[in-house]
């Protein structure tokens, strides 16, 4: 009784403070999202000027995000309350590094695959809401990084669902139902379940904030069922990031829509996944992550050696890079497992940072490769080399990077996870990391030589290229370059960010300022 007062009058003497200019930056970006949207909307007769005010807003949130992450690394997590009902009683938004680091990422994943969309959308798709569900979509992966409460980061899962499922099915072939049928049965059951540990959680916590269920875990693990609570969101969570045994629904649904919407989807939405995965089990069920390590390594290893091997026996290039998606996501769930802070989970954001672009840019790739090629299928492509030289050196770049190969972006969260895996004594798991990676190098040499370096099937015309899809593509290769050539400021953040997760103090200072009760 005594404690619950003393929190109650903590929050009448805080309810009256004013808000901190700088706290308007954590929930700026989704408001920025929704506003734009529903302006987009409402100009959907005026197409010309909806698609260039979709892509001036995604490059301000871009800015926003960026402003958003230099205060965060300056200062340190900081949390905007909805409403000013303070935690644990309100909403709130809470943004550390890992958030901020993720936010940014996904808007320069979007700003680029939105300027694509200027050559890929036709004038049917924006009239039926291309951009506005993209800033739709931006709200619920932004929203997602940035709460700081389990039940809306479910409902921050819930419009990046709903807006996915609206991007997937435009144009409405038949193609496109049937993946839009698979990928939606199988993450609403993934939301079911998350539904469901969110129930679990607020009946034995009694809370839902971040915050305040990791300042409580520690006294409630004797008697609460939380490795069965972690369990449940691991499943649910696995499913989202389409990890091993619940990765089929990646492969059947990636390769359907326009390819840029593929390539949001491949950037951005898996690692909303991973994201949720890490925040829950690492900084509120750390002990619980423990005790689960093995079959998260086992699970971690399977999902490299499938993604590796599909790819390999793919013919449509779509298909081949939604294997590597998953591949991937397998790397990063090594660092789950592994689990220091230094090394592993370091490895797992760095990874999920560097994946975030290079996935985006592997899938536009694919749409370039399309459109000088003819198609997407291995069996029909060639000679792509002799029409384009700089588009041939642009696709070896992210075909390297993809495979970890040294000097680029790839190389150097591989590197860690090994060496995390090393430290730990988990040499099969170093073993399994490094086989994904060469299996995924002969993937993609196949890849060059049958689309690039062979004579053409048919004589084909010379492409031109065109500045909306060249842009972004360069773009994002010469962000995966820089990350490759110049790792050591992303590296210090992946692991201030890790450090954040596995010492959650400042996370909690934030939210509780006066001090946790």
């Amino acid at each position: 009784m005594a404690a619950a007062t003393s929190t109650i009058d903590l929050a009448a003497a805080l309810v009256t403070a004013p808000v901190p200019i700088g706290h308007w930056l954590a929930i700026l970006p989704v408001a920025h999202c929704i506003t734009l949207g529903a302006v987009l909307l409402m100009l959907r007769a005026h197409l010309r000027l909806q698609a260039w005010l979709a892509i001036s807003g995604l490059a301000m949130l871009a800015l926003i995000d960026a402003a958003l992450l230099a205060k965060v690394a300056a200062e340190g997590p900081l949390t905007m309350v909805m409403g000013r009902w303070l935690p644990p009683f309100g909403i709130a938004f809470t943004v550390d590094l890992l958030g901020a680091l993720m936010a940014f990422t996904s808007a320069l994943a979007a700003l680029a695959a939105g300027i694509y969309a200027l050559a890929d959308i036709g004038e049917s798709g924006q009239r039926y809401g291309f951009f506005p569900l993209l800033m739709l979509l931006m709200a619920g992966v932004t929203g997602a990084f940035l709460t700081g409460d389990v039940f809306n980061l479910y409902v921050w899962f819930e419009v990046l669902l709903i807006s996915s499922f609206g991007l997937i099915i435009l144009g409405s072939e038949r193609q496109q139902i049937d993946g839009a049928l698979k990928y939606a049965v199988l993450n609403l059951i993934a939301t079911t379940l998350f539904l469901i540990g969110v129930g679990i959680l607020y009946a034995v916590f009694g809370t839902l904030n971040m915050a305040d269920i990791a300042a409580r875990a520690r006294d409630l693990r004797a008697t609460a069922p939380l490795m069965t609570l972690a369990s449940l969101l691991l499943l649910a969570f696995a499913m989202k990031a389409a990890a091993f045994p619940v990765n089929f629904w990646l492969p059947a649904s990636y390769h359907t829509p326009r390819i840029v919407v593929s390539a949001l989807f491949a950037g951005l939405l898996t690692k909303v996944g991973i994201y949720a995965l890490i925040r829950v089990v690492v900084m509120l069920l750390p002990v619980e992550r423990q005790e689960l390590s093995p079959l998260i390594a086992l699970a971690a290893a399977a999902t490299i050696l499938v993604g590796a091997l599909g790819a390999l026996a793919e013919n449509d290039i779509r298909r081949l890079f939604g294997y590597v998606v998953i591949s991937g996501i397998g790397n990063m769930l090594a660092g789950v497992a592994l689990g220091s802070p230094g090394d592993g989970i370091s490895g797992a954001v760095f990874y999920a940072l560097h994946s975030m672009v290079l996935m985006t840019a592997l899938y536009l790739a694919a749409g370039e490769i399309a459109r000088r090629g003819g198609g997407f299928l291995l069996s029909g492509l060639g000679g792509l080399y002799r029409q384009s030289g700089g588009f041939t050196a642009l696709s070896l770049v992210l075909f390297l990077a993809a495979c970890g190969l040294p000097p680029f972006s790839g190389f150097w969260p591989k590197v860690i996870l090994v060496k995390a895996s090393l430290d730990s004594g988990a040499w099969w798991l170093a073993a399994v990391i490094l086989v994904g990676g060469f299996l995924t190098t002969i993937a993609f040499g196949r890849l060059f030589l049958l689309a690039y370096w062979r004579p053409a099937p048919t004589a084909a015309m010379p492409s031109a290229a065109v500045w909306r899809t060249g842009l972004p593509l360069a773009a994002l290769t010469a962000l995966v370059v820089g990350f490759g050539i110049l790792p050591e400021r992303l590296l210090a953040l992946s692991q201030a960010a890790a450090a954040g997760l596995a010492d959650p103090q400042a996370y909690l200072h934030s939210v509780f300022p006066g001090g946790f009760r």
